[in-house]
C-alpha cells in the first residue's frame, strides 16, 4: 500500500517545480521550445516522448492540487485516466481544442458518497461536487455491472461527449453521445441523459441506506442539476470509471496519441499543415 504521507509530499514537491524560479528547476518542461513538427501518426520518437510525459504528468498532478481535488476526494488515478482520454478525444477531433471542462463520476465509490466532480481545467477550479445514481440493474450500493446493451437499465462506463439540452419528464436534461467503442456507443438510443430525479438526495440514503438507481441515466440532485448541465452542455467531456473488476480496457486511455495531443495543446510541438 502506497503511504500516503510520502506521496502527498512527493506530489507537492512535484508541482512545487512549477512556482519555482527557473534556476531553481532544472525540469521546466512547458517552458521548453517546440520539440519537432507533429508526425502524421500517433507514433512519437523516443525523445518526443519522454518530454511529453514528463510534461503531461507534471500537468495532472499540478491540476489535480490547483482544483483542491484531494480535499474533494477525486482519486489521482482516476483524474489521470480521465485527462488522457480527454487528450485523445481532442487528438481525433472528436472535441474542440477550446474545450476545458470535463465530469467525472466515479462508480468505484458507494452509492452514498458523493461521487461526481466537475472541473475546469483552464482555471483549476471545481465546479461541482455531488451525488450521482447508477442503472438499477448495475447494482444496488455499489455499482458492479455495466452494459452498453438496449433495455438492460444499467450504466455504461467510459468517455462521453455531452450534447444538447431538452425539457423531458425529469425537467431539464442533456443528451449524452458515447464515444467509447465498446462500452457507451448505444447511449444515445438508450436515452442515456443527465438529469435531476428525487431519489438522489441524502433523505433517500438515510430512509434505504444506498441512492435511488436509474434506467441507466447519471441523475443528479434535483437542485443541483441545472447548474450542473449548464456547465458541462455543448461538446464537454464526461467519464465514468468502474471498479477494477469491471475491465474496463478503452483504446482512449493510450498514452502516446494523449500526449501528442497535450503536447500541442501547450506549445511543445507544432500542429501537422
Amino acid at each position: 500500500m502506497t503511504n500516503l504521507p510520502t506521496f502527498t509530499a512527493g506530489l507537492f514537491l512535484t508541482c512545487f517545480s512549477w512556482f519555482a524560479p527557473a534556476s531553481a528547476a532544472p525540469v521546466a518542461a512547458f517552458a521548453s521550445p517546440v520539440v519537432e513538427e507533429a508526425p502524421a501518426a500517433a507514433g512519437l520518437s523516443a525523445t518526443a516522448r519522454m518530454a511529453y510525459t514528463a510534461a503531461f504528468e507534471q500537468h495532472v498532478a499540478l491540476t489535480y492540487v490547483r482544483a483542491g481535488l484531494t480535499a474533494a476526494g477525486v482519486p489521482l488515478d482516476v483524474y489521470r485516466k480521465a485527462l488522457v482520454g480527454f487528450y485523445n478525444l481532442q487528438q481525433q477531433g472528436t472535441i474542440s481544442s477550446t474545450c476545458h471542462t470535463i465530469t467525472i463520476v466515479d462508480f468505484s465509490r458507494s452509492s452514498t458518497r458523493e461521487r461526481l466532480w466537475v472541473v475546469d481545467l483552464a482555471q483549476g477550479r471545481l465546479l461541482h461536487h455531488t451525488l450521482v445514481a447508477h442503472g438499477k440493474n448495475t447494482g444496488e450500493e455499489y455499482a458492479q455491472t455495466f452494459s452498453n446493451r438496449e433495455g438492460s437499465e444499467m450504466s455504461s462506463l467510459g468517455f462521453y461527449v455531452t450534447g444538447q439540452t431538452y425539457q423531458g419528464k425529469h425537467g431539464l436534461s442533456l443528451k449524452l453521445h458515447g464515444v467509447d467503442q465498446g462500452y457507451n456507443t448505444n447511449a444515445l438510443g438508450r436515452a442515456v441523459v443527465v438529469h435531476g430525479a428525487e431519489y438522489v438526495s441524502q433523505e433517500f440514503i438515510r430512509q434505504h441506506g444506498r441512492l435511488g438507481r436509474s434506467q441507466g441515466c447519471p441523475a443528479l440532485p434535483v437542485a443541483q442539476t441545472p447548474g450542473i448541465i449548464r456547465s458541462i452542455k455543448g461538446g464537454t467531456v464526461l467519464f465514468a470509471n468502474g471498479p477494477a473488476t469491471s475491465a474496463y480496457r478503452s483504446q482512449l486511455l493510450l498514452l502516446d496519441s494523449a500526449l501528442l495531443a497535450f503536447a500541442q495543446s501547450k506549445g511543445l510541438v507544432a500542429r501537422a499543415s
